[in-house]
Parts: C-alpha cells; structure tokens; sequence
C-alpha cells in the first residue's frame, strides 16, 4: 500500500544545525524525512500533525493524534552517540519523573512520547554560558538533584531491538585518546599542571565507584519540563552507564559558568554533591573532564568564545592559573 504523503517541516535553526554540524549525512536524513513520518504514521496509526515544536537542535519534534484520539509526541531524531539509547531509559523508567515512552522504532529511532503540558521548561537556557549558576536559581537546582537521584537506577531487561547504554567510562576513554595526541592549539590551553590534574581524574574515574547506574550527561534544567501528570518531568535524557558521581558532572560545569573561579567551583561542588548525594571530590573530577571535553570540541569547531568559557571553568575547577 502506497503511504500518504506527510508534509513535514523543520524549524530553521534545527534544519541549519543539522545540515552544518552531520554534514551529507544530514542532508540525506532531511531528504528522507518525509518518506520516515509518513512510514511512522501509518505504522502507529498518528494523524492531525502538529506545528513542530522549537528549542531542539538536531530532532523532528511534533504533537500528533492517536488512533485513540489522545495526544502524544512524535519525537525523530538523528541518532548520535549522545541520543542512541534515549528510548532504552525512558523505557527503563517507566514513567517515574520522566515522560512516559509509548512507542519506539529501532530503525529510525523515532520515539513516542506522552506529551508534557504546559511543558514550560524549569530554567530557560540561553545556551552558554548558562544560568544554572546564579543565586537566584539554586532552589531550581536543588530541585533537579532531586529528580536525578529518583532517575539513577540499575538497568533490568529490555525489548529486543532497544539500543544498548553507553558506558561513562568510555567518555573517559576517549578524552584520553584525545589528549594523547594534542592539537598545538589544545597543547597551548592545557597547562602542565591541568593535563596532570586531568590524567589524574581519567585514571580514577575510569574505575567506577559503586554500581553501574542508568545516568545523564545532559543534566540542565530545560530538559526538566512541567507536566500534568506530575509536576514535573525529565524530557529528552542523554543517557549512559556509570557511577552515581556522573550526574554531577555536567550540572556542575554549567554552574560554574556564570563566576568561573575557585570560590563559585567550590561553592556549587559542596552543595550540588550534597543534593545528589554524590561524593564532592568525584563530582568536581567528572565535572573538569566535560570542561576539558568541551574545551577539544571548541577547539574542532574553531569556536574561540566557547574555548575561552571552557578553558576558565576547567581551571575554576582545578583550582590553577589560567595557562
């Protein structure tokens, strides 16, 4: 049976991103787009399409009605190593503190998701440097440690066809690999003493301390939205496997963007390893190796303002002079 045509739109930002940052690879996922919708929605019987919702960077993100005539959210993605296994842990968590996943195409990666009104985020990001880190917000905060510790658990069985977790280990892994063989320009950002007190923490934190939980790398507040079923809910997990620790990570590095010194890295270490109940020492490690991280992908992307922000956080939380 030949598919309805689907007409099928992409929000400017979202398309360009798509198109810089995957390359021919992401022309051909938007060429096929429409072809993949159309697929979808006689598969999971969706009509009556949505405007597609704003705010991503790199996903086909629309309201659509079921055969039942409720609402949901269909949820395309270009699958990276980031997102792969975003259906596993929705899946995984069953409802509890996140969107609810109702369906799930392993060939597309497309999602079906309960959909999350009003869906106003917990703290709207500008990007970086974010906001997480002001005063002002530390209730929000406080709140969102809340959530990630219910989120943290083992990983039980799975359906088949349902990708596999990364290992936080391997994040590890490949910084090390990065900076065994330095670009000049990284070679210049990273003094002595910071590649020292890096190698230090990707030795310790390649051996995780405690179980293997199901955790996120992407832990900022707009992935928390307001919802109707809870008050609360994560959308949009970055999952991986990994100790507790590792929530820490991200949610620090972004605090500490707003006063990148000594006194804001301590401050926000103490009291976020304290909301997630996380060792201090471990969380500021995980936290330096996604500053030097995004530090290499500055320097990829020829971004000097990024590279400048990472670089004076990552040296916040070392606690060292800028090289």
């Amino acid at each position: 049976m030949a598919l309805e045509r689907v007409v099928v739109s992409l929000p400017v930002e979202v398309e360009a991103t798509i198109r810089q940052v995957f390359g021919a690879g992401g022309a051909r996922w938007i060429d096929e787009l429409p072809t993949v919708v159309a697929g979808l929605a006689q598969r999971w019987g969706l009509g009556e399409f949505s405007a597609p919702f704003g705010g991503g960077t790199h996903a086909h993100v629309v309201g659509v009605r079921r055969p039942d005539r409720s609402w949901a959210v269909l949820k395309v993605p270009v699958v990276d190593d980031e997102n792969v296994a975003e259906a596993t842990a929705l899946h995984l968590y069953g409802g509890d503190g996140a969107v609810r996943l109702l369906d799930f195409d392993p060939d597309s990666g497309a999602l079906l998701l309960e959909w999350a009104r009003p869906g106003t985020e917990l703290l709207t990001q500008p990007g970086f440097p974010s906001l997480e880190g002001r005063s002002e917000h530390a209730e929000k905060v406080a709140f969102a440690c809340g959530l990630y510790r219910r989120l943290r658990r083992p990983v039980t069985a799975v359906p088949d066809g349902y990708p596999a977790l990364p290992l936080a280990a391997d994040l590890v892994a490949g910084l090390r690999e990065r900076l065994a063989d330095p670009s000049p320009l990284l070679t210049e950002q990273i003094s002595a003493a910071l590649r020292e007190r890096v190698e230090y923490w990707c030795a310790a934190l390649a051996e995780p301390d405690g179980p293997l939980l199901i955790v996120n790398r992407d832990t900022h507040l707009g992935n928390i939205v307001a919802a109707e079923r809870e008050p609360w809910l994560l959308i949009d997990p970055k999952p991986c496997l990994g100790e507790a620790a590792f929530d820490a990570g991200f949610l620090l590095m972004i605090q500490v963007q707003s006063n990148p010194s000594r006194a804001q890295a301590d401050s926000v270490v103490a009291r976020t390893a304290a909301a997630l109940d996380v060792d201090p020492e471990r969380a500021r490690g995980w936290a330096l190796i996604r500053a030097v991280e995004e530090m290499t992908w500055a320097i990829e992307d020829e971004d000097s303002d990024m590279l400048a922000l990472h670089t004076a956080v990552a040296y916040a939380l070392a606690d060292l002079p800028v090289a």
